[in-house]
């Protein structure tokens, strides 16, 4: 896997998933919509932390310069 995410690109994922992890929690963690906001927060820290989008990758795209 190479990085494929600018360092921009790494902290607005990182805040993103903050976000959606406290967007989780307001909703409800035992909810629907609290489970898929997690498994949003969870992708985006992840792809955050390794600078690797495997969707930049399906489409040949990257934001590192």
């Amino acid at each position: 896997m190479n990085v494929n995410e600018s360092s921009t690109d790494r902290w607005i994922r990182g805040v993103l998933a903050i976000v959606l992890l406290v967007a989780s929690y307001m909703v409800g963690m035992s909810k629907v919509g609290g489970i898929i906001l997690l498994i949003l927060a969870l992708i985006a820290g992840f792809t955050a932390v390794v600078g690797f989008c495997p969707l930049y990758r399906l489409f040949n795209f990257s934001t590192k310069k």
